[in-house]
């Protein structure tokens, strides 16, 4: 009977080891989520802030040519 009771507790511990490794699995995937939303937003906001310094670079090029236009 000693053998069926080893056998026992190493099957409820292989059990909670698996409900273990089962919530750290859950928890790494929802902080791989909120790592890759936060990437997003910052992706975004760098796309936002290129799309302004070029639209700001071409305005200086009008105005550089309104203020110095090439005489022909």
């Amino acid at each position: 009977m000693t053998a069926k009771a080893d056998w026992k507790e190493v099957v409820q511990e292989l059990k909670d080891q698996v409900r273990v490794l089962k919530d750290e699995k859950a928890e790494l995937q929802s902080s791989v989520k909120e790592k890759e939303s936060a990437l997003k937003r910052t992706t975004q906001k760098l796309e936002n802030a290129t799309e302004d310094l070029d639209k700001a670079v071409e305005e200086i090029e009008e105005l550089k040519k309104e203020k110095d236009p090439v005489k022909e």
